[in-house]
C-alpha cells in the first residue's frame, strides 16, 4: 500500500504568472497538494508561450511548471472573476501570488480582505523587493523576478557576488532560471512551516 503524500488534502490556489511564485505551487503539488492554477482567459499563463518543443508544439517550460495543476481561467480584473476567486479562497488552504505589490489590494483581494473570508488561509507573496519600501512597486522585479535578483546579486560591491568570486575579479551573473526558482524553494519551505505551526 502506497503511503499518502505529506500534503494530501491541502488545496493551493496559484494565481501568479511565469516562474517566481507559481513554481512554489508546483513543488507543493509534488508533495501531494491539490493545486488550482488560475490563468488569464484567452491567453493563459505567459509561460505557455515560451520556447516550444518543435515536435510537441508545446512549451517545455510549461510542461515542467504546469505539472500537478488543475487549470481554470478567471479574469481577476473584473468583479465576476474576483467573486469566484473569493469562493475558491473559502475552501482553500494556501494562495500564492506574485503580482506587483498593491495590485491585489486594488482588486479588494489583499491579505486583509481574504483573511476575513478564510482566517486559516496561508498567503504566499513573492516579489523582487518585498511588499513595502522604495523599490516594491518595480513591476519588472515581481512576476519573474527578472531585475531584482540580478541587481542584488551581481552589482559591484555586492557581498553575494564576493562570496562567488575573489574581490579582485568582477562579479558573476547567477543564471536566470536560478534567480527565479530560488524564491520558490524558500516559499515552499516557508509554507510547510507555516502550515505545521497553524495546525498545531
Amino acid at each position: 500500500m502506497t503511503a499518502a503524500l505529506p500534503l494530501a488534502g491541502v488545496r493551493v490556489l496559484d494565481i501568479g504568472v511565469l516562474i517566481a511564485g507559481p513554481f512554489a505551487a508546483t513543488m507543493l503539488g509534488d508533495f501531494g497538494a491539490e493545486v488550482i492554477k488560475v490563468e488569464q482567459p484567452g491567453v493563459g499563463d505567459a509561460l505557455r508561450g515560451t520556447p516550444r518543443d518543435g515536435k510537441a508544439a508545446r512549451s517545455s517550460n510549461w510542461l515542467v511548471e504546469g505539472r500537478n495543476k488543475k487549470s481554470v481561467t478567471l479574469n481577476l480584473r473584473v468583479a465576476a472573476g474576483q467573486d469566484i476567486l473569493r469562493e475558491l479562497v473559502q475552501v482553500s488552504d494556501v494562495l500564492i501570488e506574485n503580482f506587483t505589490p498593491g495590485t491585489l489590494e486594488r482588486w479588494n483581494l489583499g491579505w486583509e480582505d481574504l483573511r476575513k473570508i478564510n482566517p486559516r488561509l496561508i498567503m504566499v507573496r513573492v516579489s523582487g523587493y518585498g511588499q513595502t519600501g522604495p523599490y516594491s512597486k518595480n513591476a519588472r522585479a515581481t512576476t519573474g523576478s527578472h531585475s531584482a535578483f540580478p541587481a542584488t546579486c551581481t552589482r559591484p560591491g555586492s557581498r553575494t557576488a564576493f562570496r562567488c568570486v575573489p574581490p579582485s575579479r568582477p562579479p558573476i551573473t547567477i543564471p536566470a532560471h536560478s534567480r527565479r526558482w530560488r524564491p520558490c524553494s524558500r516559499s515552499t519551505s516557508a509554507t510547510h512551516r507555516t502550515a505545521a505551526a497553524r495546525d498545531r
